[in-house]
């Protein structure tokens, strides 16, 4: 016998083992499944720069016109493309002295290379009617009526003394507990 052992085993011992086996592994990966990330996406966007700005709205539009769920956490110098008006009263000092030295609004913005002053601003947009290009403002808006969840930073709205009647309508406030609560979720995760 060619010094093997000869296991004697039951008619049907090793399917029995093979089955269990095979259930074992499809509750593994029934597990596995339950933590797989949704068809989302989430970004910060921290910039408060016209061309990133702009790049977050496209990015948010197309990734919520292709069937995925999408939202934005605009944090800091984002927060300046939600703002529609700028407020003073009960304010700080250093909070009214921010609200002036920040623009109001995605008008206001602008673009992170080659701004001289606004021109560079003003040049990007001119170029964007050349070619066709919704303007930064009607992106937002797309990007509203496409469903994205839109969310303001609550701890740098009080840091720059942000008030919520400043900024757009249909802007949620949250922490970065609202925004880890869909990052966790989500398949890609982006900072602008």
């Amino acid at each position: 016998m060619n010094g093997q052992a000869v296991v004697d085993r039951a008619p049907g011992a090793d399917l029995s083992a093979l089955e269990a086996q095979v259930q074992q592994l499809q509750a593994q990966v029934d597990a596995l499944r339950v933590q797989l990330p949704d068809n989302r996406l989430s970004m910060v966007v921290f910039s408060g720069d016209l061309d990133r700005v702009l790049a977050a709205f496209v990015i948010a539009s197309g990734a919520a016109a292709s069937g995925m769920e999408v939202s934005m956490f605009f944090t800091f110098w984002g927060l300046t493309a939600l703002r529609q008006k700028r407020t003073t009263r009960g304010k700080t000092l250093f909070q009214k002295l921010m609200g002036w030295m920040t623009p109001v609004g995605l008008r206001g913005l602008g673009v992170s290379k080659m701004n001289f002053g606004g021109v560079g601003a003003k040049m990007l947009r001119a170029m964007m009617r050349q070619q066709g290009v919704p303007q930064p403002e009607a992106m937002a808006q797309m990007a509203r009526e496409l469903g994205v969840r839109i969310v303001a930073c609550q701890m740098s709205m009080d840091v720059m003394g942000i008030r919520k009647e400043e900024l757009i309508d249909g802007v949620e406030v949250g922490g970065v507990a609202t925004f880890l609560g869909d990052a966790t979720r989500s398949k890609t995760t982006l900072f602008i």
